[in-house]
């Protein structure tokens, strides 16, 4: 009997290893190490709610390639952080403590962040640490606390002093629901369906001028209407005054080709502002400023009777008092985009504010030539990245009207208006608590702070900075920088990648990273991707509890690299049962390994075993270049294919004949035994980036022994052995598995059990070496048939090898 539990408890190991890789500095980054650095840009997850199996899912890929390029020799740098800095954290406290700053005061509703933020960061912790992350918890790190402070302000004030930053009053994409500016990235679209109605402007003459629109409750600040000078039945009204419904106002009719003719009427009116067709026209052609919504997304004194309403009241209402009065001519339902602001899907609107810039319009080359700097994992995703930049159409705004965020370093004087910069030494700094050490140029000592504080990308762009303390530590900086790896999801190409090249290539003149990994989302049963806003996400630690914390990453390896997966309770169940098949294979393998030491060079071998090991030979360098290529799942599916198809199912059932019954130190009984520890031990190997639990269990109750190597994740990679492979070997194989698939069909057909014995088995075999070759397997021809008789001979048949006779 094996003394080691027959039963796998993924509870208890997961906790002892848990506590060994820490006790024992498994995962430690090491500054004075020669070794070359594989250095990870790790996505600091946003504190906006509780975790979930899609996480659980997203950030296992990047373990399985860290952890394969610790075993194969690299001094890995994992840091990890969490995004507790701006909006999501804001919302998440509105929504769950039902606080807000203007309920409870802004001191009290950032105290409130706090705490909530550090509960939710130790709960991330904890998963993290369970689902098997292999981070070096040395390097952690919030993007609020005083370093990324620190990091965010400098890069402001470089960027500011390089002149690309500045601040303008301009239209601005705006958020009615958070009452803050947004950059173009934050926006998202929504397919919907809406009402096109037209409704009458008029001439002076009097004639009717139909014009449709989905957004009448802008008639206020209706500026201007605009024809395309090519449309024939429009271009003669080019010049001429058209007067509003409702509001008797007269506008401008003006031409640009930039008017649809085959939207609606092909007459537009130009409201400031309801789109950004709306914005180019307003400066092009010099138009007047009506700013009708406010910040709150309600209608101001502007609108008239509609003041104080909300947009969608306005819209309403409008309607309602134009139908009193025959003013719509014509109503249908009609497809439409709509601009959403991605964190509270509220529709955006635009309107002229006073916010701080940084320039990437007249970078956009530059920036595409970044991107190409840069390996894409999977390639295709480049693609978005570069039609991002190319159809950029607004600098990037990082002032955010809001509490909890990095404060900008900046005051105003109120003497001269001028930018008063806080001094490097004073970093972090809170210019609405402190003052300004110096006085304005001009003389003044009065000033006023901004009470904008940062974008939260502002910060999460520079988190290969902050993670790699780039100004408290530069020796560290310049080891790990330019990072290896960036991995994240392909929602926030457009916001995470872009931002944090844009950082890098103005601090830097470099790239962040040398390749980007893009993983999907986990999707829930209906198809929707999981969110922790949206509340239809699952607890990854049930699953845990159910299943193992391998059974859970054994899910996240199943799908491609890009790819969204859906969550699969039945694939992770595969998991659970791949995690207790090792588990007994080892138990069984455990008598006949405990106390055996392979040699330094291999036995005499059995074909059988020559076989296995030059399927084992080839499949290494497979794996090995999956890994390499960032393609996890086909890694996963080679080796556990080999596990279940080769190793287990044919050559286990081969060789317990020889184990069980040849005696000690015999050729056959040695060869088996090499041949197990080698191919059961690679097995592990070749699994531990994605189960590293098991993997680790097995490695220290079998293989470690007097080792040097105190994990099985810091051991040598395995290598292909050119002596091994043996083209004969494997002809001799297909030839076995021919053999025993003939005999368990056999078996299955008349309805006994595969371990029922036979009494005689007649074998045809083409070539005669191949004859020679099986009569020298005749044992484990036995084993895994239960033969009492065989008869191998040589015969003309149509293939390799038959079964002639079973009985």
């Amino acid at each position: 009997m094996s003394p080691i539990p027959k039963r796998y408890e993924s509870a208890s190991v997961e906790s002892k290893w848990q506590q060994y890789w820490e006790d024992n500095g498994i995962y430690q980054f090491k500054q004075d190490d020669n070794r070359p650095v594989y250095s990870i840009d790790t996505p600091p997850p946003t504190v906006s709610g509780d975790l979930h199996l899609g996480h659980c899912y997203s950030y296992s890929h990047p373990d399985f390639y860290i952890r394969f390029q610790r075993m194969n020799g690299k001094n890995i740098f994992y840091p990890i952080g969490w995004d507790d800095n701006g909006l999501p954290t804001e919302r998440l406290v509105e929504k769950r403590m039902g606080v807000s700053p203007e309920k409870v005061g802004a001191e009290a509703f950032l105290k409130a962040i706090k705490e909530t933020s550090q509960q939710l960061e130790k709960n991330y912790e904890q998963l993290w640490r369970r689902i098997g992350l292999s981070v070096d918890w040395r390097y952690t790190y919030s993007t609020i606390n005083d370093s990324a402070r620190k990091i965010a302000q400098y890069s402001f004030i470089d960027l500011y002093k390089q002149g690309k930053v500045y601040r303008d009053s301009a239209p601005t994409i705006w958020c009615p629901t958070c009452k803050t500016a947004l950059a173009q990235a934050e926006v998202s679209d929504l397919q919907r369906e809406t009402n096109f109605i037209t409704i009458a402007f008029h001439l002076d003459n009097g004639d009717v001028l139909p014009i449709s629109t989905t957004r009448p409750e802008l008639l206020p600040a209706c500026v201007a209407i605009f024809v395309n000078p090519s449309d024939k039945r429009h271009s003669h009204l080019i010049g001429k005054i058209a007067v509003t419904p409702v509001f008797n106002k007269e506008v401008p009719i003006l031409g640009d080709p930039k008017a649809d003719p085959e939207k609606g009427t092909g007459i537009v009116m130009c409201c400031t502002f309801g789109d950004t067709t709306d914005i180019k026209w307003w400066r092009e052609h010099k138009l007047p400023l009506i700013s009708v919504i406010d910040r709150g997304g309600r209608l101001n004194s502007d609108g008239g009777f509609l003041s104080g309403m909300t947009i969608k009241e306005a819209r309403k209402r409008i309607i309602e008092e134009m139908n009193n009065n025959n003013l719509v001519l014509d109503k249908k339902v009609t497809p439409q985009t709509v601009s959403m602001h991605d964190r509270c899907d509220t529709p955006i609107e635009y309107m002229e504010t006073k916010q701080w810039f940084i320039r990437v319009l007249d970078e956009k080359e530059r920036l595409i030539e970044a991107g190409n700097q840069i390996k894409w994992y999977p390639s295709y995703m480049h693609a978005r990245y570069e039609d991002w930049v190319r159809n950029l159409e607004w600098d990037w705004c990082i002032s955010r009207q809001r509490y909890h965020g990095v404060p900008f370093p900046v005051w105003y004087c109120t003497k001269c208006e001028s930018v008063h910069l806080a001094d490097i030494s004073e970093l972090p700094v809170d210019p609405r608590i402190t003052k300004p050490k110096n006085p304005c140029s001009c003389g003044s000592t009065d000033f006023v702070a901004e009470d904008s504080v940062l974008d939260t990308w502002g910060t999460s762009s520079m988190t290969p900075q902050v993670a790699s303390r780039w100004l408290d530590e530069p020796d560290l900086f310049k080891k790990v920088y330019p990072m290896s790896v960036r991995p994240q999801a392909h929602d926030i190409i457009r916001t995470w990648a872009f931002y944090t090249i844009v950082k890098s290539l103005y601090h830097e003149n470099k790239v962040p990273w040398s390749n980007i990994v893009i993983s999907g989302h986990g999707l829930s049963p209906e198809g929707h991707k999981v969110s922790k806003s949206k509340g239809n996400t699952s607890d990854p630690n049930i699953m845990m509890e159910k299943y193992s914390a391998d059974a859970i990453r054994y899910w996240a390896a199943s799908s491609k690299l890009g790819e969204d997966s859906m969550i699969s309770e039945e694939k992770i169940a595969s998991g659970h049962k791949l995690v207790n098949k090792l588990w007994n294979v080892t138990s069984f393998s455990y008598q006949f390994l405990e106390n055996y030491t392979p040699p330094a060079n291999p036995p005499a071998l059995l074909p059988t075993d020559k076989w296995i090991l030059s399927k084992l030979n080839n499949l290494i360098p497979e794996v090995t270049k999956d890994f390499e290529q960032y393609n996890h799942a086909s890694a996963k599916n080679r080796t556990e294919e080999f596990f279940w198809d080769i190793f287990t199912d044919n050559y286990m059932e081969m060789v317990k004949t020889r184990l069980y019954d040849s005696p000690d130190n015999s050729i056959e009984k040695e060869s088996a035994k090499y041949t197990l520890y080698t191919v059961l031990s690679t097995i592990i190997q070749l699994f531990a980036p994605i189960i590293p639990y098991v993997t680790e269990e097995i490695y220290q109750t079998v293989f470690k022994k007097d080792k040097a190597v105190t994990s099985i994740h810091i051991s040598s990679w395995p290598q292909a052995q050119e002596a091994l492979n043996d083209n004969t070997a494997d002809t001799t194989g297909d030839m076995l598995i021919e053999i025993a698939t003939a005999v368990r069909r056999y078996k299955s057909e008349k309805k006994v059990p595969m371990g029922s014995s036979l009494e005689k088995l007649k074998i045809a075999v083409l070539r005669e070496e191949n004859t020679e070759i099986l009569k020298k397997c005749l044992i484990d021809i036995k084993s895994v048939t239960r033969a009492q008789q065989i008869d191998i001979a040589t015969a003309k048949i149509d293939a390799a090898v038959a079964i002639q006779e079973i009985s």
